[in-house]
């Protein structure tokens, strides 16, 4: 039924003048079952161009990596303590946390959404007063009264208007399981960069302690050559030039691990580098082959939880139209009321009263706010739309550049991993042509410096590889596994919480997922 036959119904009713209360809410129910809530029905966006878009490092999306299981990507690197240290996070990280907590706060609104269907006004009142009263002979009488009553209301949903609001806390809840789902998407990816991070700086200050201990060697011989005269002051400034230059790379490369176990101590809400599980970790770095991760379908940029968070909060942000535009429309409710009222004076009898009827209410004179507020829900609407493409085309720019970082530095390893070997060969050359008496002392110290580079430039870039493997896991969504009531928050804050407040079966009954995407149903 449209808005202006809905609106023609009740102005007929009225003009009946039939306001028997048994009639008015039996006419209320029936439109109510008949009429679709005012407003526009939701429904997701399609994005024609993704179907078509697929980053130069995959394949087409055929056979099993349509299907393909990224909930635990970081164990395709086998490492224990990798493995152990995401799962700690996921327990202890206060980001995770709050998005659980907020889970929780929503699905109450929900509850408070869904109680608006029922009776709003359900109050019971009673008081009492005491009195004296003089008569003749200067004698005073006392007496008392008393009054209850019991009054209630029900505003019918004639137009909708809680139908749509239970509809928009239901997104809203939907929207808060997937940003939780987001978070352990970037928790994961967070805990496993720091992680390699970590062992990707040690490595590089073992390469600059060894070229330091290198380097020292030379500056001694070179500071024993001057003293007995057999060598230039020249040879021995460049050696302890370059001994000092490198020995100034290593206090900020321990400052920045310093910085990294502190950043990974926080992911697991602990103090700063409280971290024993790293005690007994080398430097070694994982080989990942960039085709490990081809395969991987793009149409999973439709199954990111923050793609399906902005979804889901375009679906509640619709919601609030057709909830803004139930003003505009009379607003019909049934009312009833039980009193009693009595006193102990024996001539008046005491009062039993009961009312019941229909009541409307009709905001006719609204100078167009109502209409300028559903104009505001519409705007919002839009911009809520617009926010979902914005983050669909925001994945898709990630995922292209995290598989463009993971080629590029898969092809610059080669090269780099060549040029330290032909560094190290070239030092060796030196040192022994030195030693012949066939070259300066300089060509040893160049030698020796462009291996440092190498080395150090060979490790980082090994270091970016696996953070641009790590990346592209993030962009396509990976990382994130159904959040139940007992994991969603930790057992002791659950008590907690249960002790300060009456929480009744919320924090036990079983959550309710987002159902899946219309458009792209890859995992």
């Amino acid at each position: 039924m449209s808005s202006q036959n809905q609106t023609q119904s009740v102005i007929n009713f009225l003009r009946c003048g039939r306001f028997n209360a048994c009639a008015l809410a039996a006419g209320a129910l029936l439109t109510l079952s008949a009429c679709a809530p005012l407003g526009p029905d939701y429904k997701e966006p399609q994005v024609d161009w993704l179907a078509q878009w697929q980053p130069e490092l995959y394949p087409s999306p055929t056979g099993s990596s349509v299907n393909a299981d990224l909930s635990q990507w970081w164990t395709r690197f086998n490492d224990p303590v990798l493995n152990d240290l995401i799962v700690k996070a996921r327990t202890e990280s206060p980001g995770l946390k709050i998005a659980g907590l907020r889970i929780l706060e929503s699905r109450a609104l929900a509850g408070v959404a869904s109680g608006a269907q029922y009776p709003q006004v359900q109050q019971l009142t009673a008081q009492g007063a005491y009195a004296g009263k003089k008569r003749g002979g200067g004698e005073y009488r006392d007496f008392t009264t008393s009054q209850a009553a019991f009054n209630i209301g029900w505003e019918m949903d004639f137009w909708g208007r809680f139908r749509r609001g239970v509809e928009s806390a239901d997104a809203a809840y939907f929207a808060s399981i997937t940003n939780q789902r987001d978070a352990q998407v970037l928790l994961a990816a967070q805990v496993a960069s720091l992680y390699y991070g970590i062992k990707a700086t040690m490595q590089r200050i073992e390469i600059a302690q060894n070229n330091l201990t290198l380097q020292e060697r030379s500056y001694d011989i070179t500071e024993q050559l001057f003293s007995e005269g057999q060598d230039s002051e020249l040879d021995l400034q460049q050696a302890k030039s370059q001994y000092l230059s490198t020995k100034a790379t290593i206090p900020g490369l321990r400052l920045a691990l310093q910085q990294q176990r502190n950043a990974l101590s926080a992911l697991l809400n602990r103090a700063p580098g409280d971290l024993p599980e790293l005690d007994n970790i080398d430097s070694t770095l994982p080989q990942v082959d960039a085709h490990s991760v081809a395969g991987i379908p793009a149409q999973l940029i439709l199954r990111r939880p923050d793609v399906r968070a902005a979804a889901w909060q375009a679906a509640a942000q619709s919601a609030q139209i057709g909830i803004a535009q139930a003003d505009l429309y009379p607003s019909l409710s049934l009312f009833g009321t039980v009193g009693w009222s009595g006193n102990d004076i024996d001539i008046v009898d005491d009062v039993i009263s009961v009312a019941a009827g229909p009541s409307l209410s009709w905001n006719i004179f609204n100078y167009g706010r109502i209409k300028n507020n559903v104009r505001i829900q519409d705007a919002r609407l839009q911009q809520a739309l617009e926010a979902y493409r914005a983050s669909v085309l925001n994945a898709a720019r990630e995922i292209d550049d995290a598989a463009s970082r993971v080629a590029q530095t898969q092809a610059s390893q080669q090269i780099l991993d060549d040029a330290l070997n032909a560094s190290q060969r070239s030092l060796a050359i030196a040192s022994r042509r030195y030693q012949e008496g066939y070259s300066d002392f300089q060509r040893v110290l160049d030698a020796q410096a462009s291996t440092f580079r190498q080395a150090d430039r060979a490790v980082s870039n090994r270091g970016d590889h696996i953070a641009a493997i790590i990346n592209l896991y993030q962009a396509l969504g990976g990382g994130w596994q159904e959040a139940s009531i007992e994991t969603l928050i930790p057992d002791a804050m659950r008590e907690t919480m249960e002790q300060r407040t009456d929480w009744g079966d919320l924090l036990q009954d079983s959550l309710a997922q987002p159902p899946e995407p219309e458009q792209g149903h890859t995992q």
